[in-house]
Parts: structure tokens; C-alpha cells; sequence
């Protein structure tokens, strides 16, 4: 492994005991400075934290901290038993006099809890993809086509979904979206077409989708969630002509639908005569269990299945794919139609050949194994600094869910970690019907933390919490 960049061996750093600002800060400060203003250039290998606390005469925790906040905050690649990195950022805006200093500072610790790392999406294997596909494909190919997708792609994800997910579906039930929002829009509108008033949301999820059913004149109504999922009794006692889950991993509560409740909701929708819309968003990473069969394997004709690529792949492809019920395919198709006449073809084509040649399914593979490693190190760290807090949602995905002890209030809680630059939102953000969750919550994302980060974004998780304990 080659050492830092020589020009930075020596890294010119003032740091000022008397100055009554944390070292680590100061530090973090000038590291960031240099990276926005073009001293520290993209690719540039800085010191070790060993090498680096050397040099200035502090301990190494100073200069871990200072690069782990800085990794989380995107300016430097934080890889273990690696120097770190200089990151790609934009260069800082010229400065403005009237600005406060601490406007549109980015988070010193990211929790996001809907982000993938982008930097695990293999480029070199789309671009090998793409440029097979322009190589071989027949000039028909690139005429205008199907509007739900190539019969490539079709059949590959068919074969993808019967084969991982337990999808029962052949390829003329297959369509290629340009992500998850595109397949709830085109599928509510078709609903509607076919006389569907109402359709319920668990509560909490995604108010996105909520705005999307409204604007495909849907009236939208909420069901709650428990430890098993999605009450289906309560569901009953609602007009809803179809329903949104998320019966693998609940969003954001992170449950697992129980058996007893998955056949309750197949005979409520085969009595209402009504469409469950699975939302089967991050399947493909489940740690601790067997992964969890589809709701759509049970009953196809009941069940329009959604699937993406944005956190197996990356959210800019905009690759979806839904499992469309025969009696809803003539009304979807003419909607993906209205919507832009059928999602880009090559895209579609570089998809297929991923997933026959089997990339698609390794880069799952070692995506899910760097998202254990985190999550691992996300919940020892958590029960290390924040032992009164209970931890749930953690045999999937890319979340988990922090519960504060009795009478917290989440609200503060989450307003103290802005205050202190942590981004992290509270369960009740995702309360549709705005019925907060007795149980305070925060809902921690680490998508976004490189391992190395992680202890020191606890430490001031903790930090922060402790103001309003």
C-alpha cells in the first residue's frame, strides 16, 4: 500500500490550544478548508491518524474523530486499514458577508435513513454492461418499443424474482419503471381507472406516497402498525379499495409482517375484491433470518409487486420494475405509455445482461456484507454509548430504530442533534396521521457511515441526547 501523497506528508496544521475551540473541531475545520478551497485536491492520500497525530503533538483520538466526522460529511473515502482519502466535493462558493456562519453547513454525522452508498455501485461492471449492449444490439432494439420494457430485461427480472424473492410472475407481467414513485403513480391512476376510490398507507411510512395517490385522485387513508405489521382489523374498518405495505421490513419501523396477519390481508383483499401494492423496497438485504417470501407469491392476481434498483444499483439509474395483475395490465401499460412512452432501452438491456451474467447478484452479495459490518458496528456502538436506549428494526436493510426511554421526547431529541449538526429524524416524522408512536424514537440510517465513522458519530449522538435527557 502506497503512503500519503508527498505533498501532504507534512501537513501544514495550526492548531490553538488557547483558543477554547476543540482541537478535533479546529482540525476538522482546516482539513475541510482545504478540501473546499482546492489545497487538498480529489484522490490526495492524507497521513495516517497515527502518522498525523505525530506530526501535530495530540493523541490519535483527536485525528480519528476529525476524520471520521469528516468522512460522514462526505469530504474524505474513510476504507479500514487504509490511509484516507480526498473526496470529489464542489469548491466552496464565494462568501457572503450577511451569511451566518453556520447556514447551510453540511451534518457533521449523517443518519440518514433512506440512503445507499452510491460507492458500492459497480461501474465498471455497468459500463462493461452498457458497452456490450451497444456493441451487440440489433437496430430494432433501439426503435421505439413496448412501453413496459424490453422482452430482455422482462424476462431476466422474471427470472431474477422468481429465483430470489419467490415472485410468481412470467414476463408479460413484468414493467421496467423508472423507480419506485413512477410504479405507485402509473399503478394508483390505473386503479382509479378501474374504479378505486381510497387506498390505505401504513402509519408511519413514506408521506410521499401519500401526495402521489392525492394527485392520481385517490383519497388516502391510514392504517396502524404494530409489532406484527400492518393491523389488517383495522384495515377492515376502512372503505380502502387497495392497500400499500411493506410486509419484508416495515418502513420505518423495521417489523417483519406476521404469518397470521399476511393471511388475514390475502382474505381481506379477496373478499373486497381489492389490490395490495407490495413495497418490497430492501429485501435483498436481510442479515440475521431467512429472507422472507413475497406476498405476491401467494396470491399474484391480488398482489402488483414493486421492487427497485436504487439501493442495489444507485438511485440516478431511476430503475424499477413492477409485477403487474392481469386485470391490471391494460391500464398500467397505457399509463407507463402517457407517462414517457416506456423507460430508456439500453438501460434496460445493460440490466438484463447483469443479471444474467450474475453481477447483479454479487454486487448484492458484497453490498450486503459491507451493510452487516456497519450495522454491526452501528448497534455495538450504540449499546456501548447509549445503553438505556433499545435498539429494533435490525434484521434488514439499511435502518434501525433507537428507542429512547419512557417519557423522552423525540422531538427535542432529534432538535438537539441538529443543533449539534447530527442529521437524524424522529419516528414521528413518518406518522401519516400524525398519532406519534407512544414509544419515542429515532430512526438511524447507516448507508451513509463508513465504518471507521461510526464510533465517533455515536459519541456525539450521545453527546447530544444527554442535553435533553
Amino acid at each position: 500500500m502506497t503512503g500519503p501523497d508527498p505533498l501532504v506528508r507534512e501537513l501544514l496544521v495550526a492548531l490553538d490550544r488557547a483558543a477554547g475551540v476543540p482541537l478535533r473541531r479546529q482540525l476538522e475545520t482546516h482539513l475541510r478548508a482545504g478540501v473546499r478551497d482546492g489545497r487538498l485536491r480529489a484522490g490526495t492520500r492524507l497521513p495516517s491518524s497515527r502518522d498525523l497525530a505525530r506530526q501535530l503533538g495530540v493523541s490519535r483520538g483527536v485525528v480519528v474523530d476529525a476524520y471520521a466526522a469528516l468522512g460522514a460529511q462526505g469530504f474524505l473515502v474513510l476504507r479500514p486499514r487504509a490511509a484516507p482519502v480526498v473526496a470529489a466535493v464542489a469548491p466552496a462558493a464565494p462568501a457572503d458577508e450577511d451569511a451566518s456562519e453556520d447556514e447551510d453547513r453540511p451534518p457533521r454525522h449523517d443518519f440518514t435513513a433512506t440512503a445507499p452508498d452510491v460507492a458500492l455501485f459497480d461501474r465498471a461492471a455497468w459500463a462493461r454492461a452498457l458497452a456490450r449492449v451497444l456493441r451487440e444490439a440489433p437496430d430494432a432494439a433501439l426503435d421505439y418499443g413496448d412501453p413496459l420494457g424490453t422482452p430482455a430485461a422482462r424476462a431476466a427480472l422474471a427470472g431474477h424474482l422468481g429465483r430470489v424473492r419467490g415472485v410468481v410472475a412470467d414476463p408479460a407481467a413484468v414493467a421496467i419503471v423508472q423507480g419506485y414513485t413512477q410504479a405507485v403513480d402509473v399503478a394508483f391512476r390505473a386503479l382509479a381507472d378501474r374504479g378505486a376510490r381510497v387506498v390505505a398507507f401504513e402509519s408511519p411510512s413514506h408521506d410521499e406516497q401519500w401526495r402521489v395517490a392525492r394527485r392520481a385522485g385517490l383519497r388516502p387513508v391510514t392504517v396502524p402498525v404494530d409489532a406484527d405489521g400492518l393491523r389488517v382489523d383495522a384495515l377492515a374498518a376502512t372503505d380502502a379499495d387497495a392497500v400499500v405495505v411493506t410486509p419484508a421490513h416495515q418502513f420505518p419501523t423495521g417489523v417483519v409482517l406476521a404469518p397470521e396477519r399476511r393471511r388475514a390481508l390475502l382474505a381481506w383483499a379477496a373478499e373486497r375484491g381489492a389490490t395490495i401494492v407490495e413495497d418490497d423496497y430492501d429485501a435483498e438485504f436481510r442479515y440475521d433470518r431467512a429472507p422472507v417470501g413475497t406476498l405476491q407469491g401467494l396470491d399474484p392476481e391480488r398482489v402488483l409487486y414493486v421492487g427497485t434498483a436504487s439501493k442495489t444499483l444507485a438511485p440516478a439509474l431511476r430503475t424499477g420494475w413492477a409485477v403487474v395483475p392481469a386485470t391490471l395490465r391494460p391500464a398500467f401499460a397505457a399509463g407507463k405509455n402517457d407517462a414517457d412512452g416506456g423507460s430508456p432501452a439500453l438501460e434496460q438491456l445493460a440490466l438484463a445482461e447483469l443479471l444474467r451474467g450474475g453481477a447483479y447478484e454479487r454486487g448484492v452479495l458484497r453490498a450486503r456484507a459491507r451493510y452487516r459490518a456497519r450495522r454491526d458496528a452501528l448497534v455495538a456502538a450504540l449499546r456501548a454509548e447509549l445503553p438505556a436506549c433499545g435498539i429494533a428494526g435490525v434484521a434488514a436493510g439499511l435502518h434501525l430504530v433507537l428507542r429512547l426511554p419512557a417519557g423522552a421526547d423525540e422531538a427535542a431529541a432529534a432538535a438537539a442533534c441538529a443543533a449539534a449538526r447530527i442529521r437524524v429524524r424522529p419516528l414521528g416524522d413518518w406518522a401519516l396521521d400524525g398519532v406519534r408512536d407512544p414509544a419515542p424514537a429515532l430512526v438511524l440510517g447507516y448507508g451513509w457511515l463508513a465504518e471507521p465513522a461510526i464510533p465517533a458519530a455515536v459519541r456525539a449522538l450521545a453527546a447530544a441526547l444527554a442535553t435533553v435527557a
